[in-house]
């Protein structure tokens, strides 16, 4: 990378602050400017009322090309066809082309994009054309790597390209005999694939091919000695493509180590919440805060709802507070065995559930599509977290609502 694409990062930067427990519950409610106080972390409710930019709503989609414009295998073709993609968005307009010539990118863009598929596609015709091509994917989250994984396995339907899913909560003797099968894309959680290199299952020094998808978020999450062990184990001899919302000092440190004279693709970024209506839900004297609830989800424009507590416990009760009230419900939240969690989160996107009550921890890496509202039924642990939370709603272009309880 270019030296002028170093930038310097102050105190004030969010990757430089500490993040917060969430093992502890206990709120205090600050009167000090109107605050919700979380060791330090302050909300001001002001701060959670905000109406949606409707103007000049930028679209993510390049609507005058199409993705079979791409010099692409037939099968893969048919893939796209099947799954009628049509447009690309404009990360996929931009990178599709420079990966096919086999350069390195570095790619601004977020959750909502399109970049799945902007690496995915090109990826997969290269795997077509040479089968001796080895593929690895490392992505935040549980969630995000199963999505990656479905999607995979529809583009590259009848192409005889095989994957394995390299995730924790997973059966560890399951992936390693899979490994010994050398599939041809490895999708992965940082954690579960180091600790699959040290006990020798794997070896990323044959991989050709690399994808880091999501580093601000997995840097974010602790994940930077994982990233560093897993890149210092790679090959020179790679095509790497590296994909971030945001840069930060670590993040610039790992590009520069992974990427030789990348293409940087920067999509137009929307500020966080710009497609969302935000608003409070104001408690009166007396008032039952769960009724209230439910009179919202009563009103037929609450089609999506996900829903946010603070604790597992209470996101247990609140589901099924709900169900004996006859909602399609269920909950999200950190003592789900991860086949519970795929079962629930596939129900959610199918709409066999029209409420899901999350934790944030659970919740990352959560993209479903539709999301009509976000509620917070409890104030999150800071504003980065309020942040995350509504950026569930109003993606790909369309509008959401959030609603938060105070």
């Amino acid at each position: 990378m270019e030296n002028n694409s170093r930038r310097n990062y102050g105190s004030n930067s969010r990757y430089n602050r500490r993040r917060p427990s969430y093992r502890s519950s206990s709120y205090s409610n600050s009167r000090r400017g109107g605050g919700y106080n979380r060791r330090g972390s302050t909300i001001n409710v002001n701060q959670l009322i905000a109406k949606a930019v409707y103007e000049d709503l930028p679209s993510i989609y390049v609507l005058d090309h199409n993705l079979l414009e791409f010099n692409l295998t037939k099968e893969l073709k048919k893939n796209i066809t099947y799954k009628k993609y049509t447009s690309p968005t404009k990360i996929q307009y931009e990178a599709i082309p420079h990966i096919l010539n086999g350069r390195d990118i570095l790619g601004m863009a977020s959750t909502g994009s399109g970049k799945t598929a902007a690496f995915l596609i090109p990826m997969i015709n290269k795997g077509v054309h040479d089968r001796s091509q080895r593929f690895l994917i490392v992505v935040p989250t549980r969630e995000l790597a199963m999505q990656i994984q479905e999607e995979f396995m529809q583009l590259a339907r009848n192409t005889g390209l095989r994957s394995v899913l390299v995730i924790g909560g997973n059966s560890i003797g399951a992936q390693i005999g899979i490994l010994r099968r050398d599939p041809d894309f490895v999708i992965a959680t940082p954690g579960r694939l180091k600790d699959l290199t040290e006990r020798k299952a794997i070896n990323l020094s044959k991989i050709n091919n690399v994808v880091l998808d999501e580093v601000d978020r997995m840097l974010d999450m602790g994940f930077i000695d994982d990233i560093r062990f897993i890149t210092s184990q790679l090959s020179d001899n790679k095509q790497s493509l590296f994909f971030s919302a945001t840069m930060n000092r670590k993040s610039e440190e790992i590009a520069n180590t992974l990427l030789k004279n990348p293409v940087r693709i920067e999509v137009e970024k929307q500020s966080p919440g710009k497609n969302v209506d935000q608003d409070v839900v104001r408690l009166k004297e007396g008032e039952n805060k769960f009724n209230v609830l439910c009179e919202y989800l009563s009103k037929d424009e609450f089609k999506k709802v996900l829903l946010f507590t603070r604790t597992k416990r209470e996101a247990e009760n609140l589901s099924r507070k709900l169900f004996d009230k006859g909602v399609k419900v269920n909950a999200l939240h950190g003592d789900k065995r991860q086949a519970q969690r795929t079962r629930i989160i596939d129900a959610f996107k199918k709409d066999n559930l029209n409420i899901l009550v999350a934790t944030d921890v659970a919740s990352r890496g959560l993209d479903v599509n539709n999301i009509t509202h976000v509620i917070n039924y409890d104030i999150p642990e800071n504003y980065d977290d309020y942040i995350h939370r509504i950026g569930r709603t109003g993606r790909a272009g369309k509008k959401g609502i959030a609603l938060t309880f105070v």
